[in-house]
């Protein structure tokens, strides 16, 4: 009884079409930001390296190198606060996690491109 009354509060909250990419892919997270009174969208661009949940709770990782740093944020999928994700470049891997990412540096990090017909 109470898992389909969870179903149902759950299906509100989900994309109608949730955005399209995989693991490893490069992509621009336009994110919706209040700053004060005032609504504007910030891009984060880098790399997927994991996906974890479902329904409601899907989340993904994307980690990109700021000032010889490496920055990870966490998103999640249907979040109203995202406004889009566009791929910008399809990468192979063979992984489902691509925490070893972390340990690389330099031209290292970069993953071979995936064409896509």
């Amino acid at each position: 009884m109470s898992q389909a009354i969870m179903e149902l509060v759950e299906k509100t909250s989900l994309k109608e079409n949730p955005p399209e990419f995989e693991i490893g892919d490069t992509v621009d997270v336009h994110l919706k930001i209040l700053e004060g009174n005032k609504e504007r969208v910030q891009v984060f661009t880098g790399v997927v390296i994991a996906r974890s949940g479902s329904g409601s709770r899907e989340m993904f990782a994307v980690r990109r190198i700021v000032a010889g740093e490496g920055v990870e944020r966490k998103f999640p999928v249907h979040s109203p606060r995202i406004e889009k994700i566009e791929v910008k470049r399809s990468g192979v891997v063979r992984r489902a996690k691509l925490y070893f990412l972390r340990d690389r540096v330099g031209k290292a990090v970069r993953l071979k491109e995936r064409r896509r017909n």
